[in-house]
């Protein structure tokens, strides 16, 4: 009996020890999922668009849309409020193609839109790693401020998700107009031990995205919107971000899930955003 016993714990001792093994050589593989076929594209949701191709420092080209700002959101001169441009951050699923409605949400807003897809996903070349996402948020960044001629002032960052993680980086050592965030995690061994609690997460990380200390560093206007029904980063983990935030910032609690919060709760949504840039943006659109 006793040296059964022996066994069946070794042999569980084992299983474990494989299954611990597995999850850090596949960390990566369970953070970044991306996809390289294109759903859509702007036009197909009624919004111009002109195809970009970004160059980063280390070699890489990424995929994305330049999508400006329609002229019909205000009662104004044409060209009156489009003078702030939201840079957009996506998630760890799927490619910009995937992003569409709410590209739209922000093209209504009278906003022009950069999205562009992180190294290894969509077309844009390379693989995806937390220093390499962080190098393609500085190429956006120049992007921006070369190409497009913005000042970093007209400039706001958005980050979704996983996106927090390059969208707080940028923000913390550049100076956007503003900040909004929307569902972030504190950080990538925090958002895994919620999902993988029989697992030693903190000790096995090795991508971090710790977006909880750099709120602290960006003295933009922030914006911090989560919803309770958020099933996949914990609506309490959105909070300390907000928590660990400096001001100026501002919460906003919506109701829906992850991936659908934003239209579940459109109307307060939009609203409070277009409140919240009017406030803090000489973007003239009020």
């Amino acid at each position: 009996m006793r040296r059964t016993m022996i066994n069946t714990a070794l042999a569980i001792a084992v299983g474990y020890g494989a299954i611990v093994g597995l999850a850090f050589a596949f960390q990566d593989q369970l953070l970044f999922q991306p996809s390289s076929r294109l759903l859509a594209t702007p036009d197909e949701a009624g919004m111009d668009y002109e195809t970009v191709h970004v160059s980063t420092e280390d070699g890489e080209t990424l995929h994305g849309w330049w999508i400006p700002a329609a002229d019909t959101s205000r009662e104004t001169s044409p060209g009156e409020f489009a003078k702030q441009t939201l840079l957009f951050f996506h998630g760890n699923a799927g490619n910009i193609s995937g992003r569409l409605e709410s590209v739209q949400q922000f093209h209504r807003l009278g906003l022009n839109v950069l999205i562009v897809d992180y190294r290894g996903y969509g077309q844009s070349t390379g693989s995806p790693s937390e220093e390499g996402i962080y190098r393609d948020a500085e190429a956006c960044w120049e992007y921006l401020t070369e190409a497009q001629n913005l000042v970093p002032q007209e400039i706001i960052v958005f980050g979704r998700s996983m996106g927090g993680g390059p969208a707080t980086w940028l923000a913390a050592r550049l100076s956007p107009g503003a900040v909004i965030l929307e569902s972030v995690f504190t950080n990538v061994p925090d958002i895994g031990a919620h999902h993988y609690s029989f697992l030693p997460v903190r000790a096995l990380a090795t991508n971090q995205f710790d977006n909880e200390s750099r709120v602290a560093e960006i003295d933009a206007p922030k914006l911090h919107i989560h919803s309770r029904e958020d099933r996949v980063v914990p609506f309490e983990l959105g909070r300390q971000v907000y928590e660990a935030a400096a001001e100026p910032k501002q919460f906003l609690e919506i109701q829906g899930g992850h991936n659908d919060g934003f239209l579940v709760s459109a109307e307060t949504y939009l609203r409070t955003i277009d409140d919240f840039l009017a406030e803090h943006l000489d973007s003239g659109k009020k």
